[in-house]
Order: C-alpha cells, then sequence, then structure tokens
C-alpha cells in the first residue's frame, strides 16, 4: 500500500474513496470495467480490500457487481430509475404528509438549516460532491423527523440509489441551485404545517430530476 493510503482507516477504505471519487468526477465512465487486479496493482494494495471496497460501491449503487463476469461501473436503465422514482416519491411524500401533521420539533428544524447552509456553500464552492452529500442529509433529517424508523431507513435507502444516478446525470448549476431553492421551500411549508404545499413542492422536485434523467438516457 502506498504512503498516501495511510491517511486511511484500512486499504478497503483507501481503495473504496479512490474508485467513488473517480466515478463522481466521471474519470470512470458508465458500465466501464473495474478489473480488481488492475485496480490492485494501480493502487499497491492486495486484491481482498478491492472486493471490498467493490461490494461496498456496489451496495451503494454505484457499481454492479455480475456473477462470472465482474464489477462494472453501474449504467442505470431508464426503467430502473423510473421504478426508484416511483417508489421515492411515495415514500417523501408520506414522510413530508406526516411531519406536517405532527409537526417539525426544533432540533430536526436547526439541522435542516444547517444543511441548507451547506448547500449553499457548496453551490458557492461549485462543490458537486459535497452538494450531493447536502441534499442526502436533507431528505435523511425530514424523514427522520417524522419519527417512524421503518420509514426512514427506506426512504435513505432510495435517496441513496436515486442520487447516485443524479451523480452520473449532466446536472448543471442551475439545476442544483433549482434544488436548494425547492428544500427551503419545502421545509418552510412543513413549519406552516401545510401538507399540500409540502408534497406539492417535494413532488415537483423529484419529477424534475427524474425528467432530467430520463431525456439523458433517451
Amino acid at each position: 500500500m502506498s504512503d498516501s493510503s495511510k491517511i486511511y482507516n484500512t486499504s478497503s477504505d483507501y481503495v473504496y474513496l479512490d474508485i467513488k471519487n473517480k466515478i463522481v468526477n466521471r474519470e470512470l465512465r458508465q458500465h466501464e470495467r473495474l478489473l480488481e487486479v488492475r485496480i490492485s496493482d494501480s493502487l499497491g494494495v492486495s486484491r481482498t480490500p478491492v472486493r471490498e471496497a467493490l461490494k461496498r460501491l456496489a451496495d451503494e449503487g454505484l457499481v454492479k457487481i455480475t456473477p462470472n463476469s465482474g464489477a462494472r461501473v453501474a449504467s442505470p436503465t431508464v426503467a430502473e430509475i423510473k421504478n426508484a422514482h416511483c417508489v421515492r416519491e411515495g415514500l417523501e411524500n408520506l414522510s413530508v404528509e406526516i411531519v406536517c401533521r405532527d409537526g417539525i420539533d426544533s432540533r430536526h428544524s436547526e439541522a435542516l438549516e444547517r444543511v441548507l447552509r451547506e448547500e449553499e456553500n457548496a453551490v458557492t464552492e461549485n462543490d458537486r460532491e459535497a452538494f450531493f452529500t447536502a441534499n442526502s442529509n436533507f431528505h435523511h433529517i425530514l424523514a427522520d423527523a417524522c419519527k417512524n424508523t421503518f420509514l426512514t431507513d427506506f426512504i435513505d435507502k432510495i435517496v441513496h440509489h436515486t442520487n447516485v444516478y443524479v451523480l452520473f446525470s449532466k446536472s448543471d448549476e442551475q439545476a442544483i441551485k433549482d434544488s436548494h431553492a425547492e428544500h427551503r421551500a419545502i421545509l418552510c411549508a412543513v413549519r406552516n404545517h401545510d401538507s399540500e404545499a409540502a408534497q406539492n413542492i417535494m413532488k415537483k422536485h423529484l419529477s424534475r430530476v427524474y425528467t432530467l434523467l430520463e431525456k439523458q438516457k433517451n
């Protein structure tokens, strides 16, 4: 293992972050093969941490592992994107309906404000990866605010996978700004117990992203 890898907890962490950064920054293309031996040689680690890292990336939806074929960078189909969007819209609208009905406590409200500031900083610095991290956190905190752990777990999983699809897209700066503005509007509606407005904004928010992905795939 090279000296640069010592800042990570394990060799697997090192490999995972290296491959993930290359996918996010489009140094690795969709459907590109990820050969264990090549990665092992280039990063100076054994094949075991490479295998562990690829499994972790597959769990996150960034990599697809096929028996007897190996690992490739994921390349979601239109059908996969459509199905994921359908599930996410239903789950997220349910969560905002519950939060609007029961109210949002100060802890979750303040946490969402912090995330919105993180999004603003990411937009200012044109940090795509930081924005999508903050975006995931926004949806997680909003789901957690409904105090239903089953629903939160399901939302976390679907948000993670659909955000992976967004990472593969060619979203521009305006799309990111629109997403941030919609998050702000959703929080405002939730604080006002306006379930109809919150669900309408959430639907618009998710539909805009889905339409962008669908157009790029067709």
